[in-house]
This record gives structure tokens, C-alpha cells and sequence, in this order.
């Protein structure tokens, strides 16, 4: 039996990478300026925050329909027998909703998997999932195997402005403010797929010490893990910096490479946003 992979594009895997390991995957939208853009495809963060300094309105997202998962769908098995569709945290995002909708009319010959995560979190359960369907897994095993991924994988996360917090009403206008004038740097984390604030720093250094220390108790604890790092634009060299301090203190992992946050993550991160996606070498 032959498996297809299809995610999503908050998985933020590149367009390299998915022809690479053969995944499909479908976008979500943003709309801004008046216009409904493919993610990744229409627009880039970079496009997104320019837009925003001209004064455009903020911009939204949203999910596909159920019929653009099922175009796909019908797509992959063409050429498998099963397909395996794992997206962005339904606590996320109704994404997940419109692929199990599309998957009804299928015959039970697609698996939708809710990764309970989203950017590279979602990309690395994505490769898994490919890797074990090339090894001749069944759907039952790569299942399992993801679900217990799914539990003990983590992402650690900071963004360089507030204001994105505010307008995606993550936290109030005065709090922002107060935290913008003391330089507050908020420490996130996903965890039972919702994005949740693991604490708060006062500065730069602070925020990138707190990563790379979450980094090495992580790899310590699991006796290794993928990492893989993330950014949106002004936030790569924030990942170099995180990625020398690892290196000073030797800490040895599966380096899963460093990607860039797509746009309908960025629409809530703002620009600046580093972080750090950690995931067992085994589940």
C-alpha cells in the first residue's frame, strides 16, 4: 500500500523541500489590501509587513474550502492508495475541520491527522510522516507514531513587537504599550496545540538566552532531538546568534535547517519572530 503525503502551508516547508519528499500541500489565505492571497504563494511576510508600514488595514486569515482539500486529494490518489493529511492545530485554525469535511467523500482513503502544532512543528511530523510511508509503514503505524510525537515535540518562541500580539487581541493596547516602553520580550510555547506564554523577559539577550537554554534542557532531557529554527524577516540574525551560542556550549542535535515563517503565521508574530521547533529523535 503507497501513502501520500498532503499538508498544509503553515507547515512552512519550502517549495525545495516538498518536491524533495513529495508533499502536496494546500494553502491557507490571507486577505489584505482588499484581496484574499495564497499563502506562500500571493504573498510573503515581507510583503505583508511593507504593506503594513504604507498603512494598509491589518490584515486576516483563513482556512481552504473542503473542495480545494478534495482537488488534492483526488490529485494524490492518482498515484497512491492512501493519503496521509496532517495540518495546523485545530485549535489554530478550522483547517483541519475543512480537510476531515473533504475526506468524508473518500471512502476512508484519507487520514486526517491534527498535529496539534503549526510552522515547522507541523513541517517536521510532515517529513516523518514521509519518511515511514517510504519505509512501508501503514497508516496505523504512522499514526501512532505521530500521535506520540505530537506529545512530546515543543516550540519555543518570541516575537520582536507586541503590536501583532495586540491587534490579533493576544493582549490589550495598554499592556502592549506598558511592555513596549520596558522592553518586554514575551517567551511562547504551543502547547496542547494552543500558543501559550511560557513566561517573559526584559530585553533582547534575555530572550535569546532563554531559547537556547530551552534548546539544551530539551536535547538533554530526550537524549537528542530534531531542531529546527524559525524566523520571519528581521529575525535571522536572531537565529545565528541562538545558533552560536549553541555551538559554544556543544550541544549536539539533528539540525532540521533553518525555514521561514510563511505569511499567515506572520499576520500574528509581526517581524523579529525567532524561534525554536524541538522534536524527539524517537517516539
Amino acid at each position: 500500500m503507497t501513502i501520500a503525503i498532503v499538508t498544509d502551508s503553515t507547515s512552512d516547508l519550502s517549495p525545495e523541500l516538498r518536491a524533495q519528499h513529495e508533499i502536496r500541500s494546500v494553502p491557507l489565505y490571507v486577505l489584505f489590501d482588499g484581496k484574499m492571497h495564497k499563502d506562500g504563494i500571493d504573498i510573503t511576510p515581507a510583503d505583508l509587513f511593507r504593506g503594513l508600514k504604507e498603512g494598509k488595514k491589518t490584515p486576516s486569515t483563513s482556512q481552504p474550502s473542503p473542495a480545494e482539500f478534495a482537488a488534492v486529494y483526488q490529485e494524490a490518489l492518482a498515484d497512491a492508495d492512501e493519503v496521509f493529511s496532517v495540518h495546523i492545530s485545530g485549535q489554530l485554525s478550522g483547517t483541519v475541520g475543512s480537510a476531515r469535511l473533504a475526506a468524508q467523500d473518500f471512502g476512508g482513503r484519507v487520514t486526517v491527522f491534527d498535529s496539534r502544532s503549526a510552522t515547522m512543528g507541523l513541517g517536521m511530523q510532515a517529513l516523518r510522516a514521509t519518511q515511514r510511508a517510504r519505509e512501508g509503514r501503514s497508516m496505523a503505524e504512522i499514526v501512532s507514531e505521530l500521535e506520540r510525537v505530537a506529545t512530546k515535540a515543543d516550540i519555543r518562541f518570541t516575537v520582536d513587537t507586541l503590536e501583532f500580539l495586540r491587534i490579533n487581541g493576544r493582549i490589550g493596547g495598554a499592556q502592549a504599550l506598558l511592555g513596549s516602553l520596558l522592553n518586554i520580550k514575551p517567551i511562547l510555547t504551543v502547547k496542547a496545540g494552543r500558543v501559550e506564554s511560557a513566561g517573559r523577559v526584559r530585553g533582547h539577550k534575555k530572550a535569546m538566552a532563554d531559547i537556547v537554554e530551552h534548546v539544551r534542557r530539551y536535547v538533554e532531557a530526550n537524549g537528542g532531538a530534531r531542531v529546527a529554527m524559525m524566523s520571519t524577516p528581521g529575525g535571522e540574525g536572531y537565529v545565528q546568534e541562538v545558533r552560536n551560542t549553541l555551538g559554544g556550549l556543544n550541544v549536539k542535535f539533528e539540525d532540521m535547517g533553518d525555514h521561514r515563517i510563511g505569511a499567515v503565521i506572520a499576520t500574528h508574530t509581526g517581524p523579529g519572530t525567532i524561534g525554536a521547533i524541538l522534536e524527539p529523535l524517537t517516539a
